[in-house]
């Protein structure tokens, strides 16, 4: 009767809702809201829903793992896999290397090289450096492949450790592994991190030397690491090569095209600028000829407003300047004679936490515009530099 009685009360207090079973739901619900509150119900329980509800670092996925084996459920490698890379994604790297770590302790299941490889790149942000160096040198010599050796050597590159990823890229190439580009990419991306350019070039060598084919990365930073260079013959012939390469696909021809455009700077006429936006909305985030060479493009074709835009969105991002990116948009407002951008360009680098100002690269693009026949532009950029009191101790001429 008790029961009855409460069953009651409840119906009288929803008198403005309709129930469905025994759940009261408002009228004032939509149908759109009805139904999410009945799938909300009926929530899917699976292992990866289970694992994700965690949320915080310091829960076990571990715990997860072992109740879900314990009620008779399986669990498969490739499951684990993809779990562990949704997790990464969304930056839950110590719930990542715990799958990992399930992974390895279950003998059942058949580790790649690529497995070790993430669990290195996992222990390095879980653990730090260190620690991925102790599970590296314990990995059987089987283990110690192409793929576990270009993970540490990412590890290295990301931390910018240069004299250990140098080591370690020796030790690699002695070591007669077939190498893949990605290999030579990690040393590239590297030295365009910490500011050595000028090494990206011989790290190409050597790629074109083992006949590794090169892939959009290795063109992606080594055109980057011209443009930094202000190297427009070199441009040239590298664009020359991409299109050369079978390779790349026909969709790339119209890009190289345009990027051919650098090499004349200054002496562009009738330009179709839509041309480009088309081309930039048909290329993938992980094509792109990297937003500093980009920059120097836009600037060719004349384009300030684009460049405007790129320069702005970089700032907003907080990526770390180097004194490679603001060569890049000081040379490509050069080119435009924006000499009040270039001032404001040049006052953000001498404030920049990140990026030192460094007067030998204002001379490289004093340099380069006067050695193109730009000699005016370079005479302003020279004004301006001395109106900034940039160094008075040097000279530009």
């Amino acid at each position: 009767m008790a029961s009855r009685s409460l069953f009651v009360t409840l119906r009288r207090k929803c008198s403005a809702s309709r129930m469905v079973g025994n759940t009261c739901i408002s009228r004032s619900f939509s149908s759109g809201a009805l139904s999410e509150s009945l799938q909300d119900s009926q929530e899917i329980d699976d292992l990866k829903t289970r694992i994700f509800r965690l949320r915080l670092p310091k829960r076990s996925v571990t715990n997860v793992l072992e109740k879900w084996v314990f009620e008779g459920n399986q669990i498969t490698i490739s499951e684990l896999r993809q779990i562990s890379k949704d997790l990464r994604m969304s930056q839950r790297h110590k719930h990542a290397l715990e799958v990992s770590e399930w992974m390895v302790a279950h003998n059942e299941f058949e580790l790649l090289d690529s497995d070790y490889a993430v669990r290195i790149v996992l222990m390095t942000k879980v653990f730090g450096i260190d620690a991925a160096e102790r599970y590296f040198e314990g990995l059987p010599p089987t283990a110690k492949t192409s793929e576990t050796y270009t993970a540490l050597l990412h590890c290295y590159a990301a931390a910018k450790l240069t004299e250990k990823a140098e080591d370690l890229y020796e030790g690699i190439k002695n070591s007669k592994l077939s190498l893949s580009a990605l290999t030579y990419n990690e040393m590239m991306t590297m030295y365009m991190s910490v500011g050595q350019v000028e090494k990206v070039p011989l790290v190409v060598e050597e790629l074109k030397r083992q006949k590794v084919a090169p892939d959009i990365f290795t063109y992606n930073l080594w055109i980057s690491s011209c443009a930094a260079m202000l190297k427009i013959d070199q441009v040239k012939w590298i664009l020359d090569e991409m299109r050369a390469d079978p390779g790349f696909a026909e969709g790339w021809e119209t890009y190289i095209n345009l990027a051919n455009l650098y090499i004349n700077i200054g002496h562009l006429v009738n330009v179709e600028f839509n041309s480009l936006v088309e081309t930039e909305n048909g290329i993938t985030q992980s094509e792109w000829i990297t937003y500093d060479f980009l920059i120097i493009l836009h600037a060719g074709l004349g384009n300030k407003g684009r460049i405007d835009q790129i320069w702005k969105s970089l700032l907003m991002t907080k990526q770390k300047m180097t004194s490679r990116n603001y060569i890049c948009i000081i040379s490509s407002y050069i080119m435009l004679g924006q000499l009040k951008e270039v001032g404001e360009v040049v006052d953000q680098w001498k404030l920049s936490a990140t990026a030192d100002f460094v007067v030998s690269a204002c001379r490289m693009v004093w340099n380069a515009f006067r050695d193109i026949g730009l000699t005016e532009k370079a005479h302003d950029f020279q004004t301006l530099l001395i109106q900034k009191k940039c160094d008075s101790s040097i000279s530009l001429e």
